[in-house]
């Protein structure tokens, strides 16, 4: 099968195109033709070696799966062949999705929302299964809370505003000049430019914030929350001074790492397919661009996300 992999760390020009035998499924797991993949920020740290969660190269990049079912092991209920699924297997553990062929654990999938295509199903799984699992599984959004979400513009963050909506909070998100419009097409109720303006001085008595920036963002948002009100962050997630100074101030803290679940995939597919819900792809680009893929999305200037069409 076609596949991109490494075998040293460094720039995108690391990501080269091989040729990897089809893997076998095993017990408990699908092999799924995989129609399309998408890139996210963590797949950039992994391959220039910022971030070494897979270990020494050589490996095969990726997580986020759109395809459709090739084989079922005996065993598995869950899915026929010919089944349309989508997920983020294994995470974070290798995922081989830079792949046309993934072996994955069937309960670490779901059917594919029938109301968009691959390329856009692909976009979905760890950003989608992010920001539910903040805000559904940890923050419990509830109708009528008021909720920021940082960089409402991003992969988490677009996704991230919307199912707010769809909880029915108040939802108030930060996006530079170029993505505000962007943003409010999505359902904010408030776009506040990070850039030209202190979203403290624009916002607070806050039930939820998620942090999805790192560095002095979640600091300064606590002051922004009301007394008992939580702080979601995906990127500080183990900051034990963040987590002291936010409970010292009154509120809750809660650092979020992203799992495989089918729950959450069925959650998040039965909202895209009630319309409540779209995963936003900026650029789809073929498999063998991944390179290019990995430079788009370290410019920083990414809307929603990157899909690679395999």
């Amino acid at each position: 099968m076609r596949a991109i992999s490494q075998r040293s760390f460094g720039e995108p020009a690391v990501l080269q195109p091989v040729d990897l035998p089809t893997p076998v499924p095993l017990p408990s797991e699908v092999l799924v033709r995989v129609r399309s993949t998408a890139v996210n920020p963590v797949d950039a740290m992994v391959r220039s070696g910022t971030f070494r969660m897979l270990g020494e190269p050589p490996f095969v990049l990726g997580w986020d799966i759109s395809g459709v079912v090739e084989e079922v092991v005996p065993g598995v209920t869950r899915f026929e062949v010919g089944d349309e699924v989508y997920g983020m297997p294994f995470f974070p553990r290798a995922g081989n999705a830079y792949a046309e062929y993934v072996a994955v654990p069937s309960r670490q999938l779901a059917r594919k929302p029938t109301t968009i295509d691959h390329d856009h199903a692909a976009a979905l799984p760890l950003v989608g299964l992010t920001a539910w699992q903040a805000l559904v599984d940890s923050a419990n959004v509830r109708p009528g809370q008021r909720v920021l979400i940082h960089a409402g513009g991003g992969g988490v963050g677009h996704l991230a505003v919307q199912i707010a909506k769809a909880r029915g909070a108040h939802v108030t998100a930060t996006a530079s000049a170029a993505k505000q419009d962007f943003v409010r097409s999505l359902g904010a109720d408030e776009v506040v430019d990070y850039r030209g303006t202190d979203f403290t001085e624009k916002v607070g008595d806050l039930d939820v914030v998620l942090d999805t920036v790192g560095g002095p963002v979640g600091p300064r948002s606590i002051g922004v929350l009301r007394p008992g009100g939580l702080l979601l962050t995906i990127v500080d997630r183990t900051d034990t001074a963040l987590r002291a100074a936010t409970i010292s101030a009154g509120r809750r803290f809660a650092g979020v790492t992203v799992e495989p679940d089918y729950v959450g995939l069925e959650a998040l597919a039965k909202l895209v397919d009630e319309g409540r819900l779209m995963p936003f792809v900026e650029h789809t680009l073929p498999l063998e661009q991944a390179a290019v893929a990995h430079e788009l999305i370290e410019s920083g200037r990414t809307q929603g996300k990157i899909v690679l069409s395999v």
